[in-house]
């Protein structure tokens, strides 16, 4: 999910910094949004570094990007942490005098606040009128708890927990982990690499983004994953190791892919195959590197030829009540638009979901956002999704809890 966390000025400020490291192993994209006091508590590298994006205060920063609107448009949550009396008091009246006041305004996305401030100030008449009118307009509380305070007092008034936070947060988003416990999930990512000689390979542009959220995704929600993992970038695969409940292992060629999630693929109950798998390997690989001395020419030929269709292997072979999900990645040719090409294709291969993409020298392959039809068996549009990659993944296996949810 694109996790936007607003961060105002309070001493409990130190503890979101825990609850914004939790939502990053677990996957998440989040955008820091603090105001300029909350600096005066915890500063911006500290937000950019365990973020691991820039962060800013002001609306006058990336202006072509209208980044004041941007994010709260972009956001599929909001968590304030802390949220001060001054805060709450200004979301309820709809004030906007800063990055984080646009952004509330601006986003349509669920809207999650961890009160943190002192007993007097969270019993005072006008607090309690402010979060009752936050919360008619829908916005979730998680606490405030009752302990110690700054200044050796004691009440209610305490922010929460950041695990707290994130347990909360997450269910109000509608993506709340435990949807796919007990589940076995297998998913390939990046692009195989057929040699030519010991140099060179015939590749393709594949980074692997999509494939990785879309494990993570699943490790969210509680499944067990397998991740296969074909040529990715060692920053991108970042994301995924580490995870708790995610395996990773490596292949290279289309070869050694079909291999792998052959055996991966046994007892799984679901498997996505977002790998870009090449269509054709060199007939004969080269045990020397090719050079131009020996091509005894301007030019040289390779002789290609078809690598099995894994997704296809996967739909014949899977047992009874296996969900198996595929990519595909298309052009628009003459005559036929991306759709066409992927309804023909999703009856051809026959798996439960198909995920069509249009991709091009600057779509798809390397690029933040995806876009996506979702297509059933017969070439039937069960939905569609836009965003990042992990919005992407996200709205993946939604589809795949209502068919696990509805079986034929």
């Amino acid at each position: 999910m694109f996790v936007v966390v607003g961060v105002t000025g309070g001493i409990a400020a130190y503890k979101t910094v825990h609850l914004v490291r939790l939502l990053v192993k677990e996957g998440h994209e989040v955008h820091v949004v603090p105001t300029d006091d909350a600096l005066r508590f915890v500063g911006l590298p500290t937000w950019e570094a365990i973020s691991r994006h820039p962060v800013t205060t002001s609306v006058h920063d990336d202006v072509a990007r209208v980044r004041h609107v941007a994010l709260g448009q972009a956001a599929d949550l909001v968590i304030v942490a802390p949220a001060t009396a001054n805060t709450l008091a200004k979301m309820a009246t709809g004030l906007a005098d800063d990055l984080l006041g646009t952004t509330l305004l601006a986003t349509t996305a669920p809207v999650v606040v961890a009160p943190a401030m002192h007993t007097e100030m969270w019993n005072h008449p006008a607090t309690a009128h402010n979060i009752a009118t936050l919360r008619a307009r829908g916005v979730l509380t998680v606490g405030p708890e009752d302990g110690a305070l700054t200044g050796g007092d004691s009440g209610p008034g305490r922010m929460s927990e950041p695990e707290q936070i994130l347990e909360a947060a997450l269910a109000q988003a509608g993506h709340a982990r435990g949807d796919l416990d007990g589940a076995r999930v297998v998913v390939s990512a990046g692009g195989t690499r057929e040699p030519i000689d010991p140099v060179r390979f015939i590749g393709n542009r594949s980074s692997g983004r999509q494939g990785i959220a879309i494990a993570v995704a699943a490790a969210q929600r509680g499944a067990e994953v397998v991740l296969i993992a074909a040529h990715v970038d060692e920053g991108v695969l970042a994301e995924a190791s580490g995870l708790p409940r995610v395996r990773i292992t490596r292949a290279g060629t289309a070869a050694e892919l079909a291999d792998a999630v052959a055996a991966e693929a046994a007892d799984a109950q679901v498997v996505v195959m977002a790998a870009a798998v090449a269509d054709y390997r060199v007939a004969e690989v080269s045990d020397a590197k090719l050079s131009k001395d020996a091509a005894g020419g301007p030019g040289i030929t390779l002789h290609l030829i078809e690598n099995d269709d894994i997704l296809a292997g996967l739909v014949r072979d899977r047992r009874a009540g296996q969900i198996v999900v595929g990519f595909a990645a298309e052009t628009p040719q003459a005559g036929q638009t991306v759709l066409d090409r992927g309804r023909r294709k999703a009856v051809r291969k026959g798996a439960d979901i198909l995920a069509v993409n249009e991709v091009g020298w600057a779509q798809g392959f390397e690029a933040e956002r995806n876009d996506v039809t979702l297509l059933d068996a017969h070439g039937e549009v069960v939905g569609e999704a836009g965003g990042t990659k992990r919005q992407v993944a996200d709205a993946l296996w939604d589809a795949v809890r209502r068919i696990r949810a509805n079986p034929e």
